[in-house]
């Protein structure tokens, strides 16, 4: 597995171009990759994210089974002379996970839930639209995914209803762009609602975080959701 970080150069038109159609942006992740990957069954898969850290600095991350390439995404939307990308070595990083150890963790997802409107009708994909319920989203997936958020601990009686864990959810975004299977073809219309998660958790299983971290968490994970990224508990 590999791990890859790429700068977006927000003053091209080429940059502005992709950040506006998750559909070409996963285009141009795929082609990043010299042979096509496989359909995943559950295993390891291409993930990606896009970190919006401030107007200027915006950052593409990439976890892969393959090593890509991304001159493409650095000749169309990077800075062909002096910018590049980095890829490391995920797989030490990934097999060195023990349970107990605690870590920072941001995961960008696509909340949903099903509902049936009326009996007798089919259940519908609904999107969770408060920070609440797109918090308790992420709470229910804690033990398949192998790990759990970090309680607050000082006077949690006292702390408000959905207060109790170590977990900001925020900058929620609502997608809607056209999809097409083929180029030219006829297009269908994809509406998601993304939010970005940040906090603190404890890996419980290690062999189930890892596939949290190489096969992803939620749906959507072709339009940039189910990527979640560790960094040391400062």
């Amino acid at each position: 597995m590999f791990l890859t970080r790429f700068r977006l150069n927000t003053a091209r038109t080429g940059t502005r171009r992709l950040l506006s159609s998750p559909q070409r942006l996963h285009a141009a992740v795929m082609s990043s990759f010299a042979e096509p990957p496989g359909q995943p069954d559950g295993g390891p898969r291409i993930l990606w994210r896009v970190d919006h850290n401030s107007p200027a600095e915006v950052l593409l991350y990439l976890v892969s089974p393959q090593r890509p390439d991304l001159t493409h995404l650095v000749e169309q939307a990077g800075w062909p002379a002096t910018g590049g990308w980095q890829t490391f070595d995920y797989a030490p990083f990934l097999n060195g996970l023990t349970a107990g150890s605690t870590w920072s963790f941001r995961l960008t997802a696509n909340p949903v839930h099903s509902i049936r409107r009326k009996e007798g009708e089919p259940t519908k994909r609904t999107a969770h639209l408060t920070h609440r319920h797109q918090a308790q989203w992420l709470l229910g997936r804690q033990e398949k995914g192998g790990f759990s958020i970090i309680e607050k601990t000082p006077d949690r009686q006292l702390l408000p209803q959905g207060d109790e864990h170590e977990l900001i959810v925020r900058d929620q975004r609502g997608l809607d762009f056209t999809k097409t299977e083929q180029p030219g073809g006829p297009g269908r219309r994809v509406t998601l609602v993304t939010a970005t998660y940040d906090g603190r958790l404890r890996v419980t299983d290690p062999d189930a975080f890892r596939r949290t971290l190489t096969a992803g968490l939620g749906k959507a994970k072709a339009y940039g959701c189910g990527l979640m990224t560790l960094a040391p508990v400062r």
